[in-house]
């Protein structure tokens, strides 16, 4: 789309600003379209982590597991805090993700009480497969952008949300 042409998110706001004089757009020109991209991009992704029997939750634990280094474990914990979820809602994606033997829990070794959350080799492969898979369809919703627009709206994105939070 042009620049110049109207969106679905201009003919809102048009419309919010004819109902009440002297609302302010301009915060909801940004946000608007930020929380209408993240709809298409989570509907993207869970079409194509779908294709792997994984959603994007899954891939969210698996890839805290992965970048986590060798020996790829963490306590639940450490995945419910760094994911941002509640300690049922980890629980729930260890049991599905544990299931299809994708991660273990192990014995934590300084921790008698304690357990490790692991990648398993299984686990690792799918989710390889699951990111290279992702990382065509992630290209396409990006394609209208050049190289320097990418950049330039990565860094605004970028500043964003540091503020946010901070």
């Amino acid at each position: 789309m042009p620049e110049n042409e109207t969106d679905w998110t201009d003919d809102l706001l048009q419309s919010w600003s004819a109902l009440q004089p002297g609302f302010e757009v301009g915060p909801y020109e940004v946000t608007a379209r930020i929380s209408r991209l993240a709809l298409h991009i989570a509907r993207h992704q869970e079409q194509v982590f779908g294709r792997f029997g994984l959603n994007r939750g899954d891939v969210g634990v698996l890839s805290a597991l992965r970048i986590a280094g060798p020996p790829n474990h963490l306590s639940p914990t450490q995945l419910f805090k760094g994911l941002m979820l509640s300690s049922a809602g980890i629980t729930s994606r260890l049991d599905r993700l544990e299931k299809r033997g994708l991660v273990r829990r192990i014995r934590h070794p300084n921790d008698r009480r304690g357990v490790l959350v692991e990648l398993t080799e299984e686990g690792r492969s799918v989710l390889n497969d699951a990111v290279a898979a992702n990382t065509a369809a992630e290209r396409d919703l990006v394609a209208a952008l050049d190289g320097d627009d990418m950049h330039a709206l990565a860094r605004l994105l970028k500043k964003m949300l540091a503020a946010v939070e901070a």
